[in-house]
């Protein structure tokens, strides 16, 4: 017995002895109603009737033992490589708004900015002509609007027809029409004032990963500036093989790997079919539930698929008991070692391909512990 299992019988042993006043180590044998079952399997036979440890519900709580039932489920569990990768929302590419020559860089490659920073000036001829007609079209919608007033007023004191009020109704809507088209065209231009200055915005947070022109570069509308990436937001992509697409949910979990062997978890997002056209391999991306390696960390990935409808119990519930495999199914007096002959693992779910009827109770998280109260040294605990 290793010496986290003695710890562990130890601590065990402890609890029931503090919690019901009886050591927990009783070892009885079946009965023979109780292993009638059994009786016509040989191999059972020759490896000895699996034993009882009495124990309580309350002692059994609390030496943390966890009861759990036996689950319909089963499938196969495929293993992906896959990589992470900056989510598209994640990544900016910041252009010239206007046409001139970069007055001044606020920025450098690596740079960490909030949306709404400045990122560069720029001086543009373009720009104060753009103001200059905003202007105008501002001083044009003011006086068009105070003639319409007028015209209003006088009407309605009988001086002017109404034709002409109509007429400057006309006239004072299109002016305002035509000053919100330079309002809009100052915006989309990046606000410059009279002397054609503007600035150019992140949009939004995240780390400067390039500076694309230098201090007095000219830039034609749309030329890039800078692009940026937020490093907090990240997903996983994996290739998978074609057939896997037709199998894979949104929203089913997925065991991510990093390459020091950490765990991640995440959550399928997007299945993309034949997403590569030269492989016709399938892209599958996840979102992760918690903290990632960086953007480009190589990852491996572990999905359930193709539910089987089998007998199915967590991995930490089978136990190997005189080199057999065993599960502790409850009993109103305690727990009995039941012989059982495991299949395939997926998850952290093992599936049983004899042994178990589906109705029973089992101890889950502190199986290890029951095992270990049978006082099997030559056996080792099975993770």
């Amino acid at each position: 017995m290793n010496t986290q299992t003695k710890t562990a019988a130890a601590v065990l042993a402890l609890l029931v002895a503090v919690g019901g006043g009886y050591g927990l180590a009783r070892l009885t044998t079946p009965a023979p109603a109780a292993g009638s079952a059994e009786e016509g399997d040989d191999h059972h036979e020759e490896e000895g009737t699996p034993g009882v440890v009495t124990l309580s519900s309350a002692e059994a709580q609390a030496a943390g033992i966890r009861i759990v039932s036996v689950q319909q489920g089963g499938g196969g569990e495929t293993r992906l490589a896959g990589r992470v990768e900056a989510s598209p929302e994640a990544q900016a590419a910041v252009g010239a708004s206007l046409s001139g020559r970069i007055e001044r860089l606020l920025v450098a490659p690596g740079s960490i900015v909030r949306a709404g920073q400045p990122i560069a000036v720029v001086i543009s001829g373009d720009g104060a002509t753009l103001r200059a007609e905003a202007d105008a079209a501002a001083a044009e919608a003011r006086a068009a609007t105070a003639a319409h007033t007028r015209d209003a007023n006088l009407f309605a004191e009988g001086v002017v027809a109404r034709q002409d009020v109509e007429a400057s109704e006309a006239r004072s809507a299109a002016a305002q029409a035509q000053a919100r088209a330079s309002r809009a065209r100052i915006a989309a231009a990046g606000a410059p004032n009279a002397s054609g200055r503007a600035t150019i915005v992140a949009p939004i947070g995240g780390v400067v990963t390039s500076v694309r022109v230098g201090l007095g570069g000219v830039v034609q509308q749309g030329d890039p500036v800078a692009t940026l990436s937020n490093p907090n937001r990240v997903e996983l992509v994996f290739n998978a093989p074609p057939a896997l697409a037709a199998t894979v949910r949104i929203g089913a979990a997925i065991r991510v790997r990093g390459a020091d062997g950490a765990e991640y978890p995440a959550v399928v997002t997007a299945v993309a079919p034949d997403a590569d056209e030269q492989s016709g391999s399938t892209l599958i991306r996840a979102r992760p539930t918690g903290a990632v390696p960086p953007a480009g960390s190589p990852v491996s990935g572990s999905i359930v698929t193709g539910g089987t409808g089998a007998i199915t119990v967590p991995a930490e519930a089978v136990q190997t008991v005189n080199g057999g495999s065993v599960v502790f199914v409850a009993t109103p007096t305690g727990f009995r070692a039941q012989p059982v002959t495991p299949g395939r693992q997926a998850g952290d779910q093992i599936e049983i391909v004899r042994g178990l009827t589906g109705s029973e109770r089992i101890a889950g998280a502190g199986a290890f512990l029951l095992k270990a109260e049978l006082g099997k040294g030559e056996v080792e605990h099975e993770d």
